[in-house]
C-alpha cells in the first residue's frame, strides 16, 4: 500500500518544508494553498510536488 499526504498550506514556510520532508520519506504528497498562487508554482516547480487551490 502506497503513503499519501494532503497537506494544508503546504507550499509556503512550515507547510512547504513538510511537503518536502514527506516526498523525501517517499510518501504521495499533494500540496494545498489558499491565496498566493505565484508561490505556488514556483514550489511545484521546485519540487516536483503536485499543487491544488
Amino acid at each position: 500500500m502506497s503513503k499519501v499526504a494532503i497537506v494544508t498550506g503546504g507550499t509556503r514556510g512550515i507547510g512547504a518544508a513538510i511537503s518536502a520532508a514527506l516526498k523525501n520519506a517517499g510518501y504521495s504528497v499533494a500540496a494545498n494553498y489558499a491565496g498566493n498562487d505565484e508561490a505556488a508554482q514556483k514550489f511545484k516547480a521546485e519540487t516536483g510536488i503536485p499543487v491544488y487551490k
